[in-house]
């Protein structure tokens, strides 16, 4: 196996804070890589210098003679002049460039350059080119390739330029935090497809799901100290765990060594004077080993028993619709104590709108929610930091309280809360400013938990958050002594939280599964037809209506019955068009057949909703 790319010593700072510092590693072709390390400790950046945004301050990169690399950073951006269309032509490659000159030679009718162009294309095989990534648009659910990027929110631009990256089939593919605004349809998609691939591949990622499935190889930067394990994510929490508790072995032998030592060393001056300069030495380099702080994955914060009511809430006949778009429809559901429910779907659903209601900062159409006396909520969302850049971390906690009370047993000052989410007395004094995004959020993290909530709603918590924070938050939740729900696409971290799943389907239904999503996921392939189709309402989510009439027309009852078929046929064709889409081949009516597309959901949606209708009407 041939090298394709080796990092030697490379190093980075931004003033006095070295970033990436003196970092090593070579990738072989074909290889499939993990970076892993904490928020702040330069993965970001080093992505950035190995795909030549960013220069290192010192060390090397050496690379494969004519190496295609494709880079997918974790904030891409585009002129907002331009379409989605443009974005994706808009790439540097040989076929991008072919097409581009192919389009602009056609729109100024000059034709000797169309010539010359229809040329290129036949030499690149690249008829295809704009079908191809017109599929994977699709599969990334982007539809209209007119609208302009300026009208697309950064999830809609980081799918587009996730679609150019990999349509553009580098050698090596370089993904910071590709999941990050995809939903769970998507990952998986993107996930089967990267398996597939025969590029090397270097990302960091948070999903622990993703990366046991797809790298062959886990590249661990810690304390300034890089580790490579050969295998997937499951081998690597394996060896890791090895070499900490070997490293805890040692570190306790230098304190017993140091006790020691130190006998020796607090004895008079004089005395001291007549030993060895090289004890001395040694003795403060052995005190720097004794001292270091455990590993961050080994920080636990106790989440205490914060006090909850039995009643925490009740919906009553909510519901909610933008224009034509039904997000709840009469939702009658009570909310038991300590229950933690995970709430999944795709994007543009209504999650976030149900949780807006449940906080009160929209109202609903009709209907309302019945809450506990006792409820007490702590919110994290997407939008939710805002803090002043100016602050010092350990001043913007200290803002908020000076010590944090869960319980009795768990009380914490500031300094040692902000310890607890992985913050170094040195981070504590940063300048929010020179905090990294993950920082920031981490950050964000400690001060919704600090107020003690007894009912914490997290929307999409994940993103950005590395992994070790994400292990302290999930074994914070496993103890919590309250109610939480939560709004993820990361399937690890639904499958160790949450008990029961909230599936939105659209069009105001909601299917409630008794387990996590990886059991949801296995009943879905187990019954595709039931999963496929709406879910039945159930006593918690409707109430008996008393103007219904008693049974259904004979005319009804053909049409209820006539539905079903034609939901199922219409089921059908979506797949048969998702699987297509999916496939790769090229197509000469991408655009008609995208057409057909959008019409199949459209009259699915409304089928569904009539199927509702008559099936609430059999049932009263």
């Amino acid at each position: 196996m041939s090298n394709c790319l080796q990092v030697e010593n490379l190093t980075k700072s931004f003033g006095a804070d070295v970033i990436v510092d003196r970092i090593s590693f070579t990738i072989d072709e074909g290889e499939k890589i993990g970076l892993i390390a904490k928020n702040g400790t330069g993965k970001s950046t080093l992505l950035n210098i190995i795909a030549g945004v960013d220069t290192p301050d010192s060390g090397t990169i050496t690379t494969r003679n004519n190496l295609r690399i494709g880079y997918l950073p974790q904030a891409p951006t585009f002129p907002p002049q331009m379409t989605v269309m443009d974005a994706c032509l808009d790439g540097d490659t040989p076929a991008a460039r072919a097409v581009r000159e192919y389009e602009q030679a056609l729109a100024e009718n000059d034709s000797n350059r169309i010539t010359t162009a229809i040329q290129e294309i036949d030499n690149l095989h690249a008829w295809d080119y704009e079908d191809r990534f017109k599929q994977i648009l699709h599969r990334l659910k982007i539809t209209d390739f007119k609208q302009p990027v300026a009208q697309l929110s950064g999830g809609q631009v980081k799918r587009i330029a996730l679609a150019r990256i990999l349509i553009s089939e580098p050698q090596l593919l370089i993904l910071d935090e590709p999941t990050n605004h995809l939903d769970i349809d998507m990952i998986e998609w993107l996930e089967g497809y990267l398996q597939r691939a025969s590029m090397t591949l270097l990302m960091v990622t948070h999903d622990r799901y993703f990366l046991d499935n797809i790298c062959s190889r886990i590249i661990e930067i810690d304390d300034h100290t890089t580790y490579s394990y050969d295998g997937n994510y499951n081998y690597y929490l394996q060896r890791r765990a090895e070499r900490i508790e070997a490293r805890d072995a040692q570190i306790e032998r230098a304190r017993n060594l140091l006790r020691t030592e130190l006998d020796w060393m607090r004895r008079q001056p004089q005395a001291r004077a007549h030993k060895a300069r090289y004890r001395i030495d040694a003795f403060h380099d052995l005190k720097q080993r004794a001292q270091r702080v455990h590993d961050a994955g080994d920080v636990q914060l106790q989440a205490g028993n914060t006090y909850i009511g039995k009643k925490i809430f009740t919906a009553h006949d909510v519901s909610l619709r933008f224009g034509d778009k039904v997000i709840l429809d009469r939702l009658n559901y009570t909310f038991a104590r300590y229950e933690k429910l995970g709430i999944v779907g795709d994007n543009g659903v209504g999650k976030t709108s149900f949780i807006r209601l449940l906080l009160q900062e929209i109202a609903p159409d009709s209907g309302h929610f019945e809450y506990g006396e006792t409820l007490r909520f702590g919110y994290y969302s997407q939008q939710g930091i805002q803090f002043d850049p100016d602050k010092r971390v350990i001043d913007a906690v200290r803002d908020i309280a000076e010590e944090v009370v869960f319980d009795e047993k768990n009380r914490y000052s500031a300094m040692q809360l902000l310890s607890k989410f992985l913050f170094t007395p040195r981070d504590q004094q940063k300048l929010i400013a020179k905090l990294s995004g993950g920082e920031q959020r981490r950050l964000y993290l400690a001060t919704v938990l600090m107020r003690a909530p007894n009912f914490l709603i997290l929307d999409e918590p994940t993103n950005d958050l590395d992994i070790q924070t994400l292990g302290v938050l999930e074994d914070f939740l496993a103890n919590f002594k309250g109610c939480v729900i939560v709004v993820s696409h990361d399937r690890f971290f639904m499958d160790r939280t949450v008990d029961h799943t909230w599936v939105f389907l659209g069009n105001g239904e909601i299917r409630d599964f008794p387990g996590n999503y990886s059991q949801y996921r296995a009943w879905r392939e187990a019954h595709p037809e039931t999963a496929e189709t709406p879910a039945s309402p159930t006593p918690q989510q409707r109430k008996p209506r008393t103007d219904r009439p008693a049974r259904l027309t004979y005319k009804q009852k053909q049409e209820y019955e006539a539905l079903t078929d034609e939901i199922r046929q219409l089921t059908d064709e979506i797949a048969r068009l998702d699987a297509l889409f999916a496939s790769g081949q090229p197509l000469d009516d991408i655009d008609r057949q995208a057409e057909r597309y959008q019409q199949l959901r459209r009259e699915l949606d409304a089928k569904e909703t009539r199927w509702l209708e008559l099936s609430e009407l059999a049932e009263a």
